[in-house]
């Protein structure tokens, strides 16, 4: 990567992996999901610089899932750095996820960019919100560091029109805004959670989820829905000055058994 040119950013979310790959989500198997997905980033004319798995790598917070991906991430040897989701167990991540290429760090600095991996889990619920004590870290991150940032979590901080998703989201949305829109270096939020691309705006920071590497949630929904489009994940290009483009790709594997019949998972 010369001065100029982008930081290329991978951003993979929502495995919802087992113990062992047979294992199904609403028919699909997730681990045949993700590999395709790791495929996909194989056949890409350029590799990432970084991949960000931003939650729920795991159904069954089992550590047999979490070794699964330490397995297959390591092999592509692209420096990786994750976060939990709802669905995950933290001290197995930490303990299994922990090796070169994949990073336990929250905050690093890549291509002249900041990122800060916030962890917006609450213990036993399915949605999200930060404590007084995080989001004061956040600002005092912000304050350190007037890079241009990249804050990747797991629960959206925005509405997507989708009651049942917008119930589960982040609790305390208006306190996060509170703290990043006063950071003008703060470029854009990802996130994932709702497992579908979303793309917004406010007050200058982009708020972008990806995909889920498995089932897809549809959207503009009041209550749970299956969506019958393929897994994908986000590129990101980031560049020095600030400024970035984005984009998502999907894999086209058979969803020949999908429970597009089921009201939740």
């Amino acid at each position: 990567m010369s001065p100029s040119s982008p930081l290329l950013v991978a951003q993979l979310s929502d495995l919802h992996l087992f113990s062992t790959p047979e294992q199904t989500l609403l028919g699909l198997q997730t681990m045949a999901s993700f590999a395709a997905i790791l495929d996909a980033l194989r056949q890409l004319p350029q590799q990432p610089d970084v991949i960000l798995l931003t939650g729920d790598l795991a159904q069954d917070e089992s550590s047999a899932a979490y070794e699964q991906i330490a397995q297959r991430i390591a092999p592509l040897n692209i420096p990786t750095y994750w976060l939990p989701g709802n669905h995950d167990h933290s001290p197995s991540m930490a303990s299994i996820l922990n090796q070169p290429p994949i990073y336990l760090d929250k905050a690093f600095q890549m291509g002249g960019w900041q990122f800060l991996m916030l962890d917006s889990t609450v213990a036993q619920q399915v949605h999200g919100k930060f404590s007084a004590q995080h989001l004061e870290q956040l600002e005092q991150q912000l304050q350190a560091n007037t890079n241009p940032t990249l804050i990747a979590l797991h629960h959206p901080p925005v509405t997507i029109d989708s009651a049942w998703l917008d119930n589960l989201g982040l609790q305390n949305s208006e306190a996060f805004f509170a703290v990043v829109e006063r950071y003008p270096h703060v470029k854009l939020a990802i996130f994932g959670h709702i497992h579908q691309q979303v793309e917004q705006h406010r007050r200058g920071i982009a708020y972008l989820s990806t995909p889920s590497t498995c089932v897809q949630f549809a959207p503009h929904q009041k209550t749970f829905a299956l969506d019958e489009t393929r897994p994908g994940f986000r590129l990101l290009q980031l560049y020095p000055d600030g400024t970035f483009e984005s984009e998502v790709q999907r894999v086209q594997i058979d969803l020949p058994q999908l429970d597009v019949a089921a009201q939740g998972y």
